[in-house]
């Protein structure tokens, strides 16, 4: 038995040889339990294709119907109520800590274009993070870490991921595993010394089964670095629609770990896309429709509330992706105003924290979550006793109102084209249109471009999507982007590459699980 990684110039730093092992450890130990809940996904999807519906498991009704608390959050995670999101690049990194925000996601998933280069200089900013010498000298501008900052949490890859760049045994590991198993062995002790802990966000879970996996990794990172039972706390997203329907479960399996749920509602809105996807009752009108007012949409999040308060855990709203842009102000404004109605609503609705993506937003969602928690730090004590979800609200669906349109069509191909252009040239968070663009959101772009052409969904005066439709619209959009950027920076920006990857998870025909893996195999 064997592993090995691809040379690298960070890798005397961070693969060292003790640090590899642990990371073969972690893999060989549950490598095998991953596959299966992988597989057990296929399993499922094939039956909601078939006809079935999700619903809450008659299995675990002992547990949802049971007594039983999470373990206390550590002092550094009582008070969440604006969390800042990012890629763990160095500028961003310093900038998100200093924002103001109480958290800071530092992301190797979603907002990360997972290159080689990528992954380890993530891994060397996250431990420099940690030890407070994390900084940067640009030119006329000098980045250092203020006297106070956000608190560090660090979202790992999903299961469904692979890291190609280090095989174990013959196999890529998992890419979850991978930046959990480096956070661990690098700075689990530091994080301690300076009075905090290793704190982490679990991606795309779908099952409590997935989040037992996870805590069973924790016991086990805890157990080899000597670190008390317990220290390591995780907060699961909900942006799967299957695990809408079993978060007590999700919260009992991680309940020695557990630091809440979040609604991770852009992943959630193309998970109910690619879950039902081949369900014509299951189509979606275009993205800008929907919201988090969609009847499907407030009751998935209403559940969450009610069920962390009832188990003593944070519940944590969804991203506000917008970008100010100071020389557009009547967008701005409009935009903000937008935002301060979402974290109104949901601090009202009883959330004790928010996400956004720019630091300009931190002062807008904390003055909202001001007006409502004042000097408490949370409203875990709010039981929302008054919230009854049923399995028919949180597939209800078809109540959201809007319209399939041409106009959507083209935003849907557009962000998809440009997001994956920037995703296979390295940058996995790119701002575009006023808003930070993300594999969530492309992922929505692209899903519901396959249900639209599935469905041959009606754009009215008798037009309906289809593929040959779909093709024109990325004719026309590449035309305009080449036309704006010249033909030798297009050429640079791998657009033929991104409509290959794009045509890919949009028009088969059969539904790509996920686009970052099939984009996987055109990173080197």
């Amino acid at each position: 038995m064997s592993a090995s990684f691809i040379p690298h110039p960070l890798a005397d730093q961070i693969l060292t040889a003790d640090a590899v092992g642990f990371l073969a450890d972690l893999e060989r130990r549950f490598r095998a339990r991953r596959e299966l809940l992988l597989s057990a996904r296929f399993d499922i999807q094939a039956r909601l294709d078939a006809g079935e519906q999700l619903h809450f498991d008659i299995a675990t009704t002992s547990i949802r119907d049971g007594q039983w608390q999470v373990a206390p959050a550590p002092k550094d995670l009582l008070d969440r109520r604006v969390e800042i999101t990012g890629p763990v690049t160095r500028k961003m990194m310093i900038n998100a800590l200093n924002s103001g925000a109480k958290v800071f996601m530092a992301d190797f998933e979603d907002a990360l274009s997972p290159t080689w280069d990528n992954v380890l200089d993530g891994q060397v900013n996250v431990r420099d993070a940690y030890r407070r010498t994390i900084s940067l000298d640009a030119g006329d501008t000098q980045y250092r870490l203020a006297d106070e900052t956000a608190t560090l949490v660090v979202r790992p890859r999903g299961w469904h991921l692979v890291e190609k760049h280090l095989m174990v045994d013959g196999e890529p590991m998992s890419a979850s595993l991978f930046d959990f198993g480096l956070v661990m062995y690098h700075n689990a002790r530091a994080s301690l010394d300076a009075g905090s802990g290793p704190y982490f966000y679990l991606p795309k879970l779908e099952s409590h089964l997935e989040a037992r996996l996870w805590n069973d990794a924790f016991v086990m990172a805890q157990e080899r670095l000597d670190i008390p039972h317990g220290t390591i706390k995780a907060t699961v997203l909900i942006e799967t629609i299957p695990a809408a329907f079993q978060m007590e479960e999700i919260l009992y399996e991680l309940r020695d770990h557990s630091a809440g749920l979040n609604a991770g509602r852009w992943d959630y809105i193309f998970s109910v896309a690619k879950k039902f996807a081949r369900r014509r009752e299951f189509t979606l009108p275009d993205r800008a429709d929907v919201g988090m007012t969609a009847p499907f949409m407030r009751a998935y999040t209403e559940l969450m509330i009610a069920t962390c308060h009832r188990r003593g855990a944070h519940a944590i709203g969804g991203m506000a992706a917008f970008i100010p842009n100071r020389r557009d102000p009547e967008v701005t404004e409009a935009a903000l105003a937008k935002v301060t109605e979402d974290k109104r609503r949901e601090a009202t609705d009883g959330c004790d924290g928010t996400w956004v993506a720019h630091p300009d937003l931190v002062p807008v969602a904390m003055a909202e979550f001001d007006a409502v928690l004042g000097d408490e730090p949370h409203q875990i004590d709010r039981k929302r006793d008054d919230v009854h979800v049923t399995a028919s609200d949180l597939l209800a669906v078809h109540r959201t109102t809007g319209a399939i349109t041409e106009a959507g069509v083209r935003t849907n191909v557009n962000v998809g084209l440009r997001y994956l252009s920037a995703w296979l040239t390295g940058t996995g968070a790119a701002a575009l249109d006023n808003l930070m663009e993300d594999a969530a959101t492309a992922e929505i772009s692209r899903a519901q471009i396959w249900q639209w052409v599935t469905h041959r969904a009606d754009l009215g005066g008798g037009r309906r999507v289809n593929a040959d439709c779909v093709r024109r619209i990325i004719n026309d959009e590449l035309a305009a982007i080449e036309a704006d950027l010249g033909a030798d920076a297009f050429r640079a920006a791998r657009y033929d590459d991104a409509r290959a990857v794009f045509e890919q998870v949009a028009l088969s025909e059969n539904f790509e699980p996920f686009l970052t893996t099939v984009a996987y195999r055109y990173l080197d």
